[in-house]
């Protein structure tokens, strides 16, 4: 498997020290340098995570380094893998057809009534239910009153530590080689060297910020959502404290506010808070999507180009690419991507590429107009982006819809120009492309044959890429049968 550079990256914001490997397949990152524009999701985060369940679809892999402080950018490849016979192994099948790993089930006792995920922090009710300190807190604080399990009144709103609980659930994930779930607990956040530290006075500054994003004032709720936006940049455990302080739901709230600024820092805090796995949940769950696409239609374009990179570092969970999905988001995407600033493209291009591994949302992106945006950006003089276009559309081209489309528009004569004068890595797209167009269709077969394809793929069959070299000895092997009929 060959690694094609999806382009270079332009500043991001976000301290990445702390960012360890994550294996997926398919998606290639590295980061070098500190991020000083916003997150690592800006094509291509690496999800931090505390614990070591996995959430994203086998189809992407992250690798990261500890980074410095000097602001520098970050290089993405992506990594398509395509068989002899032109099919997308990882990109061609549905989420149900992925091939995962026999998942561990978590005793349900052990999982919090509310986020339904492993609790770090259980908490007794007066109703003597046990529930993740952080949920239960946030219900109670939204002005509920009874026991969301029981739908029982509380008698007083006390939370008592579940000792033995907790116990319990530390000698599972022992028993089961997992990383027992951390976070915050008691005012002190699990550093990874298994030590605590006190973070007591950092979590009364930030519920103080929290609070003013609610503020009646223009100006402080702007202020206070540059300060988280700048807060959310520096640290993973400043993402978990905001989000502990539940600053997630009001961010979100924020999005669609009229304030051109506070609708920046707010989308931008929230593309910052994603990096960190467990806050994808708590973003999911406060129905950001809808306003985010929102943004991405009409927002500044320093708030299109970062509600791209939300929706990107989101849709690396499987469900989450068929909500995205189903949002109404490829189009307003698309449109980014055609339209956008050069970072914006790059963001659209990202997101788009991870959307549409799902099968489901290729037929989405080809009817939003993607193939006409990717053959522009294929013959575009300055060939900025030619790397971007390829990727993607080497996941589309399995699609039948897509596979038509990309005929219809006249790729054909522009991918056999990119077999002739392409980057190594451009033909060895261009071939796969080709292949997979050509898998069971004489007629473009045909087509590529009088277009004079014949000579640059024996010339790549000969001193390509190893991969190039396998997509066009099968190119060719289809071309010599097709004038033996």
């Amino acid at each position: 498997m060959l690694s094609h550079a999806l382009a270079q990256l332009l500043n991001e914001e976000i301290d990445q020290g702390q960012l360890g490997n994550r294996l997926i397949r398919s998606l290639h990152i590295q980061k070098n340098g500190s991020i000083d524009r916003e997150v690592s999701s800006k094509m291509g985060a690496v999800p931090e995570s505390n614990g070591s369940k996995s959430h994203g679809v086998n189809i992407i892999s992250y690798k990261s380094k500890s980074l410095g402080n000097t602001s520098d950018h970050s290089e993405a490849c992506l990594v398509i893998d395509i068989d002899a016979d032109g099919q997308d192994n990882s990109a061609n099948k549905s989420l149900d057809e992925i091939k995962k790993p026999d998942p561990i089930v978590i005793p349900d006792d052990f999982l919090c009534p509310i986020s339904l995920e492993l609790m770090r922090d259980p908490v007794i009710v007066a109703t003597g239910q046990t529930y993740e300190r952080s949920f239960i807190q946030r219900w109670i604080d939204s002005g509920n009153a009874t026991c969301p399990k029981t739908q029982q009144k509380l008698e007083n709103f006390t939370l008592t530590p579940n000792y033995a609980l907790r116990s319990l659930i530390s000698q599972w994930c022992a028993k089961h080689n997992i990383e027992q779930p951390t976070g915050l607990t008691n005012g002190k956040i699990k550093k990874s060297d298994g030590s605590f530290r006190d973070v007591s006075g950092d979590i009364a500054a930030i519920q103080a910020l929290v609070r003013k994003l609610s503020s009646q004032s223009v100006e402080e709720r702007r202020t206070a959502a540059a300060e988280i936006r700048s807060l959310s940049k520096r640290s993973t455990d400043n993402r978990i404290l905001i989000a502990e302080s539940g600053g997630i739901p009001i961010l979100v709230n924020l999005l669609t506010s009229e304030d051109v600024l506070t609708q920046e820092n707010a989308v931008t805090s929230i593309l910052n808070l994603s990096i960190y796995e467990n806050n994808k949940g708590l973003i999911m769950l406060a129905g950001a999507i809808p306003s985010i696409v929102q943004v991405l239609r009409n927002g500044s374009m320093e708030a299109r180009e970062n509600a791209a990179a939300t929706l990107f570092s989101l849709s690396l969970g499987d469900e989450n690419k068929i909500i995205i999905g189903a949002s109404g988001a490829i189009p307003a995407l698309v449109v980014l991507l055609q339209d956008g600033s050069t970072r914006g493209k790059k963001d659209a291009a990202t997101a788009l590429f991870n959307l549409c591994i799902y099968q489901g949302n290729k037929g989405r992106a080809v009817r939003a107009g993607i193939i006409s945006a990717l053959l522009k950006m294929l013959t575009d003089p300055s060939n900025c982006m030619v790397d971007e276009a390829l990727t993607i559309m080497s996941v589309l081209a399995s699609h039948h819809e897509a596979k038509v489309a990309i005929v219809k528009a006249s790729t054909i004569p522009v991918l056999i120009d990119l077999l002739r004068t392409g980057l190594p890595r451009n033909k060895e797209n261009a071939a796969a492309i080709l292949l997979a167009l050509c898998k069971r269709d004489s007629d473009n077969l045909a087509c590529i044959s009088r277009l004079g394809a014949v000579i640059p793929l024996t010339e790549l069959a000969k001193g390509g890429t190893e991969r190039a070299k396998r997509k066009a000895t099968s190119l060719l092997e289809h071309l010599r049968k097709l004038q033996q009929l």
